[in-house]
């Protein structure tokens, strides 16, 4: 009897695990960032990726407090979910009319211009964290993360995973509504 009680323990322990790690939304994951200033942060270009003939700028935290809402999605080519959730970051920039901020994590430049080259380049702009610094600072679980920025540079909202359809139109589009002050 008492060598059973050992194993039971580790039984409850596993099942424990076993609902802990399967059971949930990851997209509900909360942040401390919320409702607070974007971390500082200044993400050099993806050099030679051109679009229209120039070279497509990186950005700063600068760039978000610039007045209007914006978006910030991060994703890297070795990202699985990011693949299946690219073709949505243009339905979300037309639905949403906010400028997109791709902040490419832990990549190799050439990879990620080919992922870009290979499935279209929806962002206004993409900065390389090739360290993963500034993924950190904005509280970056893994990829894909999309972050709505209100114009004054604060953070209103985190998605985990990749967006779709109904993340659009029932998690991402309902907060940049309100933050315009649209029903």
């Amino acid at each position: 009897m008492q060598m059973l009680l050992p194993l039971a323990v580790f039984a409850g322990m596993a099942v424990m695990f076993y609902v802990g790690l399967f059971s949930g939304d990851p997209s509900k994951l909360p942040s401390a960032l919320i409702g607070k200033p974007v971390p500082e942060f200044t993400l050099p270009q993806l050099t030679g990726l051109i679009e229209n003939g120039k070279q497509v700028p990186g950005f700063t935290d600068k760039d978000l407090s610039a007045g209007e809402i914006s978006i910030v999605n991060v994703w890297a080519s070795w990202c699985i979910p990011c693949h299946q959730e690219h073709p949505y970051l243009s339905v979300l920039t037309k639905k949403s009319g906010a400028p997109l901020y791709g902040l490419n994590y832990k990549d190799g430049e050439a990879s990620a211009r080919r992922f870009l080259g290979r499935y279209g380049n929806p962002f206004a702009a993409v900065g390389r964290d090739s360290n993963g610094r500034a993924a950190i600072n904005w509280g970056v679980y893994g990829v894909p993360e999309t972050f709505i920025v209100g114009g004054d540079g604060r953070i209103l909202y985190k998605h985990v995973g990749p967006i779709d359809d109904k993340a659009i139109d029932e998690r991402l589009m309902p907060v940049i509504r309100k933050a315009r002050g649209q029903s």
